[in-house]
């Protein structure tokens, strides 16, 4: 499951790196397109802090720049990386639960395991939001699909509107 998760983060760092650019290019596009990026790096941020058992210093929908976009898109990449390198394959550090206070104020416990998978497919879908408002403000947004990165190459898009 490591080279898995491995995997699914290395897409989670190149996905966000690809959106940044997008955004970037895009300058004139819908304005929420920026403020659901940020949330999907938030939420990254919250939750490595939680993995770490430390406060996050991010709110889960933080006001952020592009530069402070990239900024903690890097840091985030990074910490996640340190995750999955200390630990790697180990099942049993997988299977361990972490307890963590969520931005409600409910306490929670779960697998780091099922931490990680929230952190990437949440991700995933937020960023099909971002697309869709770079799309409707004009601009031409990145593609992110797993399989671009895998192969080398892009998806195949759809070229009219129906």
């Amino acid at each position: 499951m490591a080279t898995s998760l491995k995997k699914i983060f290395d897409h989670l760092a190149w996905a966000d790196a690809r959106v940044l650019e997008g955004l970037r290019r895009s300058p004139g596009s819908d304005a929420q397109a920026l403020e659901v990026f940020a949330h999907v790096l938030g939420a990254e941020h919250v939750w490595l802090a939680r993995l770490n058992e430390r406060p996050p210093r991010v709110a889960v929908w933080p006001t952020l720049t592009l530069e402070d976009c990239a900024a903690l898109a890097a840091e985030n990449a990074e910490g996640f990386r340190q995750v999955l390198q200390s630990h790697g394959e180990d099942p049993v550090h997988l299977s361990r639960e972490i307890a963590y206070t969520n931005s409600a104020g409910q306490r929670f416990r779960s697998r780091v395991d099922d931490m990680l998978l929230q952190v990437a497919l949440h991700g995933c879908y937020h960023r099909g939001q971002v697309a869709m408002l770079v799309r409707k403000g004009g601009g031409e947004p990145m593609p992110t699909d797993y399989i671009a990165l895998a192969r080398g190459a892009p998806a195949a898009t759809r070229t009219e509107r129906r």
